[in-house]
């Protein structure tokens, strides 16, 4: 079987699999998330040589409570927590400097900032007053895989500036700014057709998830590039483990749910 033909069978099984989960009801949506962080954390674990209960612990809690509705009084502290703890990454990111994961404690405080609580944040992201709407996670996954799609293209035909080299050595400025455009045309057809939020909403919402699903996308190479791997895992042949193929997803979601939930 060829290369590109494993890539695309992987590719379906995934998308069918999560858009039907997304589009059957919440809690097939928060429990297929729950599956794939739980993976996610797997995978994490083995890269950061850690061997701990806890961060599965941490995410059975955070899971119990997304399906209860349950309303959990410090979820404010938790979402500044998870802000403060991504913004690092990004610092750490553009500044070049390493991320440090060598004690258990910094291990378990990265699986959590890095990993639970977005997922966190992303299983709650499709509620507005507490009505699930699943079209709001289509869309969003719509976005990405149109940034993503242009960004490849743009860069392979027009890249020549490297964005983060060292860390990402084919991302190029052209990309980057080639799925953000390409990303807004999406946002601004999604808007006018949607019947959920506004045009301007949905734009400016298209452009949070281009920029910071790139940055996520960028974050998770820098953690791979210090562990001196190409890929997180091997469990979609052809793509590699699931945490490379959700890293701008989880990452995005707190900057979205932001937007979503405090802002408009």
């Amino acid at each position: 079987m060829s290369n590109l033909l494993t890539r695309t069978l992987s590719a379906l099984v995934y998308a069918v699999l999560f858009i039907s989960a997304i589009l059957f009801s919440a809690e097939t949506y928060i429990g297929l998330l729950a599956a794939f962080a739980t993976v996610c954390i797997w995978e994490f674990s083995k890269l950061l040589k850690l061997k701990s209960l806890i961060p599965y612990i941490l995410l059975a809690y955070s899971t119990y409570i997304s399906v209860q509705n349950i309303t959990f009084n410090y979820s404010n502290i938790l979402f500044g927590a998870t802000l403060t703890g991504l913004l690092i990454l990004l610092y750490l990111l553009i500044s070049s400097k390493p991320i440090k994961m060598d004690s258990f404690g910094q291990k378990v405080f990265l699986q959590a900032i890095y990993l639970i609580l977005p997922f966190y944040f992303l299983m709650n992201l499709p509620f507005i007053n507490s009505i699930y709407n699943p079209n709001i996670i289509i869309y969003i996954i719509l976005i990405i895989w149109t940034n993503d799609s242009f960004a490849f293209l743009v860069g392979k035909n027009f890249g020549k500036r490297k964005l983060f080299e060292k860390v990402s050595p084919k991302k190029t400025i052209e990309g980057f700014i080639g799925g953000l455009l390409f990303s807004i045309v999406a946002g601004f057809i999604i808007g006018q057709y949607s019947g959920i939020f506004s045009t301007l909403n949905w734009v400016v919402i298209s452009i949070i998830v281009a920029v910071f699903g790139s940055l996520g996308d960028l974050v998770e190479s820098k953690f791979k590039r210090q562990a001196n791997i190409k890929d997180s895992g091997t469990i979609m042949p052809g793509h590699g483990g699931l945490l490379d193929r959700l890293d701008s997803l989880f990452f995005l979601a707190p900057f979205v749910y932001l937007y979503v939930h405090y802002i408009m």
